[in-house]
């Protein structure tokens, strides 16, 4: 039985809902960050799969529409006339990327000076050796290099987001099951992250007999380390009155010119994700509104954009998984994770520290690395939270690690896997 792909985006909210429900009740799954949208669609898919295994309820999702009136917004008026099918969820993800680029404002990196800029660099370079890693390991062992890829800074870096993001990409380029594999790889990450980042950081903490210098009245809080919840970001949404509806349409008009910005770049013969152009121009608005002194893009309304298109996006591709397709990649999967995680401990033990400064604020953002590193930035954020608590603040480090992490690598990390998969491809 195949189910309508309206269908998931129905139920998108209440699998939030319930992913939410089991998150809060299930302590292992809220200590390692694991998204609620994760654990609620992995739940209907492993269902589903069951159901097909037994025979009980034989179904899968259909993953695509063809209406104009929802595939208008992230086409090209030429592809629109002829109804393209596209995947239902590319408006959620097109409008995620938007807000990641309009929310890359140069003010915002300026405040962490160049540690900023230093730790980006290190994040990025991070990224470069996971895809050389992942492609690496995954010709010594005769598997597809696209495999390797997926197990890099795709899935590793990037985390959920980018790992469903680039799927279809993956897909054409031949690697079948890619959303799968991703996201398979990005849970990994996340749980190996949230088990990582306390353990290195406090080593060197207590080998360097480090202290922090700065007071506890200049420490930084960085509040709740995970999402509040759909219906409390829909709330919060609500609350902006007015100016939510502004953003609203700045969000809609960004990812409609976004797909002309695409196809523009599609014309280069250079694989690039089909969120790219929105993205970049994203980055372009922000950054131009704030050189001419207009303030009126709120960070704050963005965030919570993000975060409600984001959830949805997540839900829904996470239910119309086929989780069949994993079962031939797993254990190639798991030597080349394992790998990433030892290399990703070292990094951050012998590179992140001592490049940025090698003190007891250093050993904090290493910790942080290996959150975001193998995960998300709110494992990054969780990470740091838990060292401060035990050894004390570190402001510097709350500044730059959730800059970079919150949208600043995205940026650099869509390039970076773009680029390597035009070289496998």
């Amino acid at each position: 039985m195949t189910l309508s792909a309206w269908i998931s985006v129905v139920l998108a909210i209440p699998v939030l809902l319930l992913g939410e429900w089991i998150v809060r009740r299930v302590a292992l799954l809220s200590h390692f960050n694991i998204p609620a949208p994760v654990v609620g669609g992995l739940l209907i898919s492993v269902l589903i799969l069951l159901g097909n295994l037994t025979g009980l309820w034989p179904a899968h999702f259909e993953g695509k529409v063809s209406a104009q009136w929802w595939t208008w917004i992230v086409s090209t008026e030429p592809e629109w006339l002829q109804a393209p099918a596209k995947s239902v969820s590319l408006p959620l993800l097109v409008g995620f990327f938007t807000c990641i680029g309009l929310n890359a404002s140069w003010t915002i990196v300026r405040r962490g000076s160049v540690q900023v800029v230093v730790f980006l660099g290190l994040v990025a370079c991070l990224a470069v050796v996971q895809n050389l890693l992942g492609i690496g390991l995954a010709k010594v062992m005769g598997i597809s290099p696209l495999l390797g890829l997926a197990c890099g800074s795709v899935s590793m870096t990037g985390g959920h987001g980018t790992a469903l993001g680039f799927a279809p990409d993956l897909e054409n380029a031949g690697l079948q099951g890619a959303a799968v594999i991703g996201v398979a790889a990005a849970t990994f990450g996340l749980v190996a992250g949230g088990l990582l980042g306390g353990p290195v950081a406090g080593r060197l903490i207590r080998r360097k007999t480090l202290q922090p210098s700065a007071g506890k009245a200049t420490h930084l809080e960085a509040g709740a380390t995970g999402a509040p919840g759909i219906l409390r970001d829909i709330a919060s949404l609500r609350s902006f009155g007015g100016r939510l509806f502004s953003h609203l349409v700045l969000l809609l008009v960004c990812i409609k010119l976004g797909a002309w910005v695409s196809f523009f770049i599609q014309h280069t013969q250079i694989t690039f994700p089909v969120y790219i152009g929105a993205m970049v121009l994203g980055v372009v608005v922000r950054n131009v509104v704030d050189i001419a002194g207009v303030k009126w893009i709120q960070t704050e309304i963005i965030d919570n954009l993000a975060a409600v298109l984001l959830g949805l996006f997540l839900a829904i591709a996470m239910m119309s998984l086929n989780l069949v397709e994993l079962a031939n990649t797993a254990l190639p999967m798991l030597v080349i994770l394992a790998i990433q995680v030892f290399v990703m401990a070292l990094f951050a033990r012998y590179i992140t520290f001592y490049v940025m400064g090698r003190d007891f604020e250093a050993a904090v953002m290493a910790g942080g690395h290996c959150g975001f590193g193998l995960g998300a930035t709110p494992n990054a954020v969780a990470n740091m939270k838990a060292l401060v608590e035990k050894f004390g603040p570190a402001p510097r480090a709350f500044l730059v690690v959730p800059v970079v992490g919150a949208f600043l690598i995205d940026l650099v990390n869509a390039l970076n896997i773009t680029f390597f998969l035009n070289l496998i491809k």
